[in-house]
């Protein structure tokens, strides 16, 4: 078993794809570098921190595209942005089957200011897009960097948003909500419940992803694979019935749950038993405990 978490990027894509079914488009010999980072004196990576390209999935076409989380953190900059846009809008005239977002990013590069604000709002128009031309928009999240700010969003527009335990999704990270709101807010050095809030369980019960898979890139590929087939069956286009069912379940998780401090209390409302318990779990057990408890089950 490959875990997903120590992996890098190039790695991970390939292993999740069909054995050496793996094309990359501008790969690093190309030498595609943002052209601000140089400017600054800072590092540059030749493929600036993301690697596209297509492939088959069980016998699929699917476009992906798999974040470096050593580079950067994954964070998004005008280069990088535009890699992702373009793969997508070469999914829609190509009508491959899926578009697989590796997702690892601590959102926006600030090295890039606008440039990377732009990008990423490129992206979410993107990712849109795909979804309107009836090609499903995978997200998969287990990778040490979690995903945040800009690509949270991101990933929140795919059809199926796929993690691990080990995976982290929010908008703010920990420490800008520390540093914005204070410790007694949030307390970033508390890691347990930085966990806690961010991390894949949680999201999974609060219905913020829709599977959760052991630290395997198997499990993800095989989670993938089904994925594809559930928004086949479904559509994969975003109605506005399905815009308003979204924002009556927010409001009431925050009606529910606005005043709550921890997510244990959270998962207690839920009515989960033994509810402190449920961080000790495997995928597996946990699944057991959570699926009839979760919001959108």
């Amino acid at each position: 078993m490959t875990s997903y978490l120590e992996a890098s990027a190039r790695s991970r894509i390939r292993k999740l794809l069909d054995p050496n079914t793996f094309h990359e488009f501008l790969p690093p010999s190309e030498r595609v570098i943002s052209p601000h980072l140089g400017q600054l004196d800072a590092p540059v990576s030749f493929d600036d921190g993301i690697v596209i390209g297509s492939g088959l999935l069980q016998g699929r076409k699917v476009f992906a595209a798999a974040q470096e989380g050593e580079f950067m953190g994954g964070a998004v900059g005008e280069v990088h942005g535009a890699k992702l846009v373009g793969l997508f809008k070469r999914a829609m005239a190509e009508k491959v089957g899926a578009v697989i977002l590796l997702a690892e990013s601590g959102g926006v590069r600030l090295h890039e200011a606008n440039a990377g604000l732009i990008a990423v709002s490129e992206v979410m128009r993107a990712v849109l897009e795909t979804r309107a031309a009836g090609i499903p928009v995978i997200a998969l999240i287990g990778g040490a960097n979690g995903c945040f700010g800009g690509m949270g969003i991101v990933a929140r527009c795919a059809n199926v948003v796929v993690m691990s335990e080990e995976g982290r999704l929010a908008m703010s990270g920990p420490e800008v909500i520390e540093t914005a709101a204070g410790v007694e807010e949030f307390d970033s050095r508390d890691r347990a419940l930085v966990w806690r809030t961010t991390g894949g369980k949680h999201r999974y019960l609060l219905g913020d992803c829709q599977v959760i898979v052991p630290d395997s890139i198997d499990a993800f590929r095989n989670a993938a694979f089904d994925a594809m087939q559930f928004v086949d069956a479904a559509g994969a286009e975003l109605t506005l019935d399905g815009l308003h069912a979204e924002n009556a379940m927010l409001e009431r998780r925050l009606a529910n749950f606005g005043t709550r401090t921890d997510p244990v209390e959270i998962w207690s409302d839920l009515g989960i038993p033994a509810a402190p318990t449920l961080p000790m779990l495997d995928a597996d057990a946990f699944r057991a405990v959570a699926d009839s408890h979760r919001i959108g089950k």
